[in-house]
């Protein structure tokens, strides 16, 4: 793959995967920013996950890990690791992972890393997703390293929680022109409904709170007025929220569908999307249903909903983690025709700012400033 530019600086990009999750898709969507940009962007894959697109040379790390995944494994996978970031010799480093492991945080950030310029991204709002158990440790590895938040509020928290000197926001990014592109290309064929209201995403009740959006449902006008609700992702509790369906004696209202690479289809022909997550760390998916003309009911979570979505504007946010509260948001955009209206009018402008285009100058702009 040529670049479109002049060759600037050369970066690397250290994700988890290329597949299966938000931060690893801003990964990718970062290496098409940064090829674009003219960097010579290289990424290395912990995981033999890829199926995200993405731009650039990929080092597979998760490919000899399939091979190998013993502790001599684990070693020689570290060499090869280490070998590449010295062959490169890169300019910038952007480390995407979670760095909840601490001996092996503390290994990475100060005999692998060492020297050399790294931007750490910081992709959960709770700091067991993101950092170890150990605060102290932390603070001593990242308080004067470079580090960006994908939200405001996870910048302020970890800003204060490890007295970090140099930390910013830059919000993930979203590929609009695909994105509407494929919405406009194809026709949604299944499931045969007319009326529903969608959530998409994985199905871990922990995290997303999915038996509160079903008691909310189930407590909503919603069934009564022709709204279905459709629940599209698959992951590790998606059985039992099946089984709670059924004891709910929803089996006829609620329809699961398995995850689909492309949601757009499911999205653009909703009425409205839901997300009553417990916490996030910038959730995509209220990007993605704006960016195709279709508003939100979310939650006021911890971090990120509140950053994308204007009450009132272009969805509206739920304070209060009641199935009572939630429902009656969803009750209030079915019947209120002209605030949802309103909402839909609103929705694409109101997301342009995650633009590629528009966060792609947020990179360059960081990168081109590293000491």
């Amino acid at each position: 793959m040529s670049h479109p530019l002049t060759i600037k600086k050369k970066i690397c990009i250290v994700t988890s995967s290329l597949g299966k999750g938000g931060a690893e898709k801003s990964s990718a969507s970062l290496s098409k920013m940064l090829f674009d940009k003219g960097y010579d962007v290289h990424i290395v894959s912990v995981l033999n996950k890829i199926e995200f697109s993405y731009s650039g040379t990929l080092f597979n790390l998760g490919a000899i890990k399939d091979t190998n995944d013993t502790v001599v494994g684990r070693i020689y996978r570290l060499i090869q690791f280490i070998k590449y970031l010295n062959n490169n010799q890169f300019d910038c480093i952007i480390d995407s992972r979670s760095r909840v492991a601490a001996f092996r945080e503390f290994f990475i950030t100060v005999f692998v890393y060492a020297s050399r310029p790294v931007i750490y991204v910081i992709h959960n709002y709770k700091t067991s997703h993101a950092f170890s158990d150990f605060n102290w440790l932390s603070r001593r590895l990242y308080k004067n390293k470079k580090m960006i938040a994908v939200s405001e509020e996870a910048k302020n928290k970890f800003k204060s929680k490890f007295n970090l000197s140099d930390i910013s926001t830059i919000y993930n990014a979203y590929d609009f022109e695909t994105n509407v592109k494929n919405s406009a290309q194809k026709d949604i064929s299944s499931p045969k409904i007319d009326n529903y209201i969608l959530f998409f995403g994985r199905i871990d009740d922990q995290h997303k709170n999915l038996k509160l959006l079903l008691n909310s449902y189930k407590s909503s006008k919603l069934s009564s007025l022709g709204y279905k609700l459709v629940i599209l992702g698959n992951g590790p509790d998606l059985n039992m929220i099946k089984e709670v369906s059924k004891q709910m004696e929803l089996e006829s209202e609620v329809v699961f569908i398995a995850a689909v690479t492309d949601p757009s289809l499911y999205v653009s022909n909703a009425k409205f999307t839901v997300l009553t997550s417990r916490n996030e760390g910038f959730p995509m998916v209220l990007i993605e249903s704006l960016s195709l003309g279709t508003p939100v009911v979310s939650m006021n979570c911890k971090s990120g909903p509140k950053e994308i979505i204007t009450n009132e504007h272009n969805g509206l946010l739920v304070d209060t983690y009641t199935e009572v509260a939630f429902s009656e948001a969803m009750n209030r955009l079915v019947n209120d025709e002209v605030l949802y209206t309103h909402c839909r009018k609103n929705s694409k402008k109101s997301v342009e700012k995650f633009s590629m285009e528009n966060i792609s100058k947020d990179w360059e702009r960081i990168i081109e400033n590293l000491p």
